[in-house]
């Protein structure tokens, strides 16, 4: 199952559950295992990860020995932050209270899009920086990644 692409807007409801857009939602439909991890590797973006991918981050943060320190504070974070959950028959997806209030997230709109088939949800302060700081590099970044072969 593909994951869609582009950035859509979503929100947060009073009771914590993000209702993903219907692309989203047949995205992880598609999925063999319902399970999700929705957890903040970082304390600044909010990920659902279908719990196959976090299995195989899982994997490479016990085996990780160049720096142990660094995967055992992203473990941290992501266990502090996280909890299961699965998509309910009316496409939302529960979010732990430690979660929502540590990204300000709680009842307010957020931006959501896949990256390596992992939904992340960003606040719209952090969307407004991630925005800016594009506007301000993209000539530069675009003829960069033209020179390497990007159409």
């Amino acid at each position: 199952m593909e994951p869609p692409r582009g950035m859509y807007p979503a929100r947060l409801d009073e009771k914590g559950r993000l209702k993903l857009p219907v692309e989203f939602q047949r995205y992880l439909a598609g999925l063999p295992e319902k399970k999700l991890f929705v957890t903040s590797t970082e304390r600044v973006t909010a990920t659902v990860y279908p719990i196959s991918i976090w299995r195989i981050n899982e994997k490479l943060l016990a085996n990780f020995l160049d720096d142990p320190d660094a995967a055992d504070q992203i473990l941290f974070n992501a266990d502090d932050l996280g909890s299961e959950a699965e998509m309910d028959g009316q496409g939302r997806v529960q979010f732990s209270p430690e979660l929502r209030r540590e990204l300000d997230i709680e009842n307010k709109p957020v931006k959501v899009h896949v990256v390596n088939g992992a939904i992340h949800v960003l606040s719209e302060g952090t969307y407004k920086e991630l925005r800016e700081r594009a506007e301000q590099s993209s000539k530069k970044d675009l003829l960069t990644l033209k020179r390497a072969g990007f159409k």
